[in-house]
């Protein structure tokens, strides 16, 4: 007989530099610990914080970096499914638009880091994020996809796309002017 296991509702939170450069914590803490990752953390549920409440509040903790709501796009939502064996997941992933400028120090969670894209693919990360979330942000990163994933242990994480929001349509072209 399976254990149920309970969901936790978190964000991530995607920064860059204005080089392009994504920042990444070198976790010190599971989940993820000793790999590089997005900032992030869970939603203070008790309290009914938003997600977008939660990625403002965390980046702001983690990194001392002060952005708004309308500094954040959400660009995705991903259900995941026995992660680690330890619970479910739902996780808002956010860009922010505003480029933060400095490395923040460390702190308690890990030590930061600046990467490009390219080099990301090099370092030790989550298998989720290196098959499911850095493919979702390089492909949907200015739109919006739903997605889930399985990830039990002992097979591969199996992603799949529930829905896509389309790019804005361009409006349509009139009758032609004489």
């Amino acid at each position: 007989m399976s254990t149920a296991l309970t969901y936790k509702l978190a964000v991530l939170v995607f920064l860059e530099n204005e080089a392009g450069e994504h920042l990444l914590l070198l976790r010190a803490k599971p989940p993820n610990q000793g790999v590089w990752s997005p900032i992030g953390g869970k939603l203070e549920t008790a309290l009914g914080e938003s997600p977008f409440e939660c990625a403002v509040r965390e980046t702001q903790e983690e990194t001392g970096f002060a952005i708004t709501a309308d500094d954040l796009h959400l660009f995705a939502m991903i259900a995941e499914k026995a992660y680690e064996g330890e619970s479910h997941w739902l996780m808002f992933l956010f860009r922010c638009r505003k480029p933060i400028s400095d490395l923040p120090a460390t702190i308690s969670e890990g030590q930061f880091g600046f990467f490009s894209r390219a080099a990301i693919n090099e370092l030790p990360v989550p298998e989720t994020d290196r098959n499911a979330l850095w493919p979702i942000y390089d492909r949907y990163k200015d739109r919006f996809v739903a997605l889930k994933a399985d990830c039990a242990p002992g097979k591969p994480v199996a992603v799949e796309i529930e829905q896509i929001t389309p790019s804005p349509v361009p409006p349509p072209v009139g009758p032609a002017e004489d």
